[in-house]
């Protein structure tokens, strides 16, 4: 992937997988803008390296109409924008209309006005790209956690309709994880139980979302696609 002198904005890349994919496109060349909500260690590390970091908070329609205004204060140009940013909160009884729009506003109407409102930044970069990072779990839903996966398989929907509207200047795809990493709390009992999920049964780490994200920059001819990166879960 050769580096642009746009720069590749990602959305909540201060911790995990963003994190990691924020470092790597760095390594690549690339200039980078990386948004985060809450100041992290990661993020001095990304600054400390040449990285524009932006604090942003997506929970609401002011919120991202400020972020993009701020983004296009700093930037008159983006060789690519990744969706990265989630939330994952409990689905706690009493508050699920509170819940569903707090998620629907991070997993589908970031994206959405993100996508709309820097349309042209993207058509001064070529090639230019739009990545939505989703969920597997989205496949086939969750009797725990509805709001959340409605939420992506909404902004899965979205990497359609955006491929089809803004092709061919600017290719739209997406990425749909399962199990990349664990968190360090989680005991040997889950993990085992989680690794027992999928046909391949390993923790692969967040290297293959990477692997996954830079086949998407690099292939001229994919637009329209998630790409499924759950190590076979629907095998089993």
């Amino acid at each position: 992937m050769s580096a642009s002198a746009s720069p590749i904005l990602i959305t909540g890349a201060s911790q995990r997988i963003g994190l990691h994919c924020a470092e790597r496109l760095l390594d690549d060349g690339h200039r980078l803008i990386a948004t985060y909500r809450s100041e992290r260690e990661g993020l001095k590390h990304l600054r400390a390296r040449g990285a524009l970091t932006l604090q942003a908070d997506f929970a609401s329609e002011a919120g991202i109409l400020a972020f993009i205004a701020e983004l296009k204060s700093h930037t008159a140009s983006l060789r690519a924008i990744v969706h990265n940013a989630s939330e994952w909160p409990d689905e706690t009884p009493g508050a699920e209309a509170t819940i569903f729009q707090q998620l629907f506003n991070v997993h589908m109407l970031a994206p959405y006005l993100i996508n709309l409102h820097c349309a042209a930044l993207l058509r001064r970069s070529t090639p230019a790209d739009i990545i939505h990072i989703s969920d597997d779990v989205a496949r086939k839903g969750s009797a725990k956690r509805p709001a959340y996966c409605a939420s992506k398989a909404g902004l899965d929907n979205l990497t359609l309709s955006f491929a089809a509207k803004f092709a061919p200047r600017i290719k739209v795809n997406g990425i749909a994880p399962a199990l990349i990493m664990f968190n360090p709390e989680d005991d040997a009992a889950y993990r085992a139980k989680t690794l027992e999920k999928s046909a391949l049964a390993i923790e692969p780490g967040p290297q293959v979302i990477y692997q996954s994200l830079r086949y998407l920059l690099d292939n001229p001819y994919v637009t329209g696609t998630t790409l499924t990166v759950n190590g076979g879960r629907h095998l089993k």
